[in-house]
């Protein structure tokens, strides 16, 4: 069997884990083994932190939609059991919008659920 000399497969390998670690201070973008060690953390946060944006989202409109229903004078649960009762399809996201950008067409919304 032949000897497979691995210089430029090696290489390439190397680099693509280097081009990743562009950004990073000291050791850690120029030696192999830290940035590979490194990447491999950023890529996993990288991950986790794309399900925690989505979470992140959802709390902060429940939280707009709930202030906004406790100035008009019901709770949270109570407003969106109302919409859902009243057969009113609005995400929480556009509801939230509404709430925090036009007072007015919440208002609206709510009498609409009463």
């Amino acid at each position: 069997m032949s000897r497979v000399r691995r210089g430029f497969k090696a290489r390439q390998r190397r680099n693509k884990i280097l081009k990743l670690a562009k950004g990073f201070h000291f050791s850690r973008r120029t030696k192999f083994y830290h940035a590979a060690e490194t990447v491999k953390r950023a890529l996993h946060y990288r991950y986790i932190g794309r399900r925690l944006l989505k979470r992140d989202m959802r709390r902060l409109w429940i939280t707009r939609i709930s202030a906004a229903s406790k100035s008009v004078g019901t709770s949270y649960s109570r407003f969106m059991g109302q919409l859902k009762k009243n057969n009113i399809e609005i995400n929480r996201k556009m509801l939230s919008e509404i709430a925090a950008r036009d007072f007015e067409g919440f208002k609206a919304i709510y009498e609409a659920t009463k």
